[in-house]
């Protein structure tokens, strides 16, 4: 049974190999948008499997792709799923029961994630809870901004699911890398655009040193094994190329 009360936006790119799982686990929405931001491969075929409600979309970041996709959605209500995410069942009874009207307090809400990350789930690191705001009443939900960790601005008190979304963030470091270098280059510009200070030997091995600190020690990345450890370095290289292209834009 579809739930009419229910629109679910999904954003892709050239995700032939993931997304059919992703439009499955939202098979029961009333309806089904896909803002595709330009694929190449199978993407799109896959995609008008499931739906009608395919656009192609190509300007901008997440918050102008997750803007198109709320101008099209007619739902009462807003999941947002990305297509390395998957909606649990248990997930699903939770989002139908406040849909129906058993525990509607809030206008948005905040869902946990399980992270798998290189084919293990990650419970320390930082990545439990990881709590991402993907579920709105549409009539308050009046817009998402930023360009690298994007936001939504809405009308009214979020609340908390108890169920988790499946991310199933990276399977392989190749894939990994790629992403760092693509994502590392607009957060580098946001700290030029944001004038920060000249980076020099000193703002390099603090920036390191904090971020090791923060996911192996505090965080206790070890406690996830090899995996673990494996992504916590990985998270303190990613930190280490954005701060080296912000000193590449900083150079005379």
């Amino acid at each position: 049974m579809r739930n009419p009360n229910l629109t679910a936006i999904i954003i892709a790119k050239n995700n032939e190999t993931e997304i059919k799982d992703c439009l499955e686990s939202v098979s029961w929405a009333g309806e089904i948008i896909v803002i595709d931001t330009g694929s190449t491969d199978k993407t799109l075929d896959i995609a008008r499997k499931f739906t009608s409600k395919v656009f192609i979309f190509t300007r901008g970041s997440y918050s102008d792709w997750r803007n198109e996709g709320l101008k099209h959605s007619h739902g009462e209500w807003i999941l947002y799923v990305d297509t390395d995410e998957r909606v649990t069942h248990s997930l699903k009874q939770e989002v139908t029961k406040l849909l129906n009207g058993y525990a509607v307090i809030n206008t948005a809400y905040a869902i946990p994630r399980r992270n798998i990350i290189l084919g293990r789930e990650m419970k320390h690191g930082g990545w439990l809870p990881d709590y991402v705001k993907r579920l709105f009443k549409r009539k308050n939900l009046k817009r998402w901004t930023g360009d690298l960790h994007e936001e939504p601005i809405f009308v009214g008190e979020i609340g908390y699911l108890k169920n988790s979304l499946v991310h199933i963030k990276h399977n392989n470091l190749s894939d990994m890398v790629t992403k760092t270098n693509i994502w590392s280059e607009v957060e580098a510009k946001l700290m030029y655009d944001a004038h920060h200070p000249p980076m020099n030997v000193i703002r390099f091995m603090t920036a390191i040193f904090r971020e090791f600190w923060l996911r192996m020690i505090k965080q206790k990345a070890f406690l996830d094994g090899t995996e673990g450890v494996i992504y916590a370095c990985y998270q303190v290289y990613s930190r280490f190329i954005s701060y080296a292209k912000l000193w590449e834009m900083q150079m005379p």
